[in-house]
Formats: structure tokens, sequence, C-alpha cells
């Protein structure tokens, strides 16, 4: 069974059409208006092996962070649609990510409690037009909408590039193992709660 969803979010701000699905094999088709965050979807995507699907109109005339930030909500709102109950899930995960010269730690807990500690920091205000400070409003937006505890730890990096890039491979190779179906859950819901 394809689990997948689909958001419309319409704001005075932005326009954003999103569908994931979560057993696809990192399609990916964005277009967001800004460069940079495309190129980072793109990523999630494929190392995620998610199929998204984004198209964004945002007021670019302004700045980027309204555009930014409202992907990572919608980006949120679809992942926790298509967990659907989260039966099954494997629920926690993590890795160390290196990217060249950066290493960037990532955890996550499909929880349903919301909480992101970002613990990374850019040594440049921009990586091309793009605002390296936008990374964190990003995983806030996603993490909030997603429902997940997520944190997020350059332990060292010198490129500003290679360090939200790592950022983005690390969330997605963790979410891929954190969503993956585990067969001896038996379709329970990981949690001696019952509910996520």
């Amino acid at each position: 069974m394809m689990r997948s969803a689909s958001v419309s979010r319409r704001t005075a701000e932005t326009d954003i059409v999103l569908s994931i699905a979560l057993d696809g094999t990192g399609k990916a088709e964005i277009s967001t208006g800004v460069g940079f965050l495309d190129h980072m979807l793109e990523l999630f995507a494929r190392h995620g092996l998610f199929d998204l699907t984004v198209t964004v109109k945002g007021d670019l005339h302004v700045d980027q962070h309204h555009t930014t930030e409202d992907t990572g909500i919608a980006l949120g709102q679809a992942l926790l649609q298509a967990l659907g109950d989260k039966k099954g899930i494997t629920r926690y995960a993590d890795i160390h990510l290196p990217m060249d010269e950066t290493l960037t730690r990532i955890a996550v807990d499909i929880s349903g409690r919301p909480f992101l500690v970002f613990r990374t920091a850019f040594p440049t205000e921009k990586i091309g037009a793009f605002d390296t400070e936008l990374v964190r409003e990003f995983f806030q937006a996603f993490a909030v909408n997603a429902g997940l505890t997520l944190h997020v730890e350059t332990l060292y990096g010198a490129n500003s590039h290679h360090i939200a890039e790592s950022c983005f491979k690390g969330l997605a190779r963790a979410l891929r193992q954190a969503v993956a179906v585990d067969p001896r859950e038996e379709g329970r819901v990981p949690s001696t709660k019952g509910t996520l």
C-alpha cells in the first residue's frame, strides 16, 4: 500500500501544492522559485526515497522567508497525513551524515510531540542568494507540522553549502529509516500508549 498525501496551502504570502509518497523511488518535481530550496528538496526526496512534487508561488519580491517556511509547513503536514495511524512504523532513527569536511548528526522520533533542537551554525549569512538562517526556519516549520521530535547538530564543518546539504540529506536518511515499516511490529503502533 502506497502511503501518500497531498496538501494545498494558500495564504496572502504563498500558494503551495505539495504531494509526497513515502514508499517511492526518490522522484522529485520541485519548483519553489528559490533555487537553493529546490536543490535541498530534490536531495531530500532522493535520499529519503520519497516521491515529492512541490509547486510554490511566493512573495519573493519581499524575500525568501515565507516561501521557505511555508514549504516546511506544507511538507510537514503532508508527511503527517501520509503516515496515517503510524501503525507498524520503526518510529526512531538517527544518522551521522558526512558531506566532505562537514559532519551532521540527525535524530528523529515520530512521536506526535513536536520539538526541534537545532545546533547548527553557518560561517556565512548567505549561500548564493539564500539566507542561511532560513535552514532553521524550514526545519522548525517541518518538525512542528509533522509532529516530530527532531534533533539536528552539525558537529563540524566549514562550508555553508555543505552544512545545509548535510542537514537535508541527514533528515532524509533518518526519516527513511523512521517511516519504514517494521514487520516485527505486526501492524501495532510503536508506543506503550497505543497511539502516537
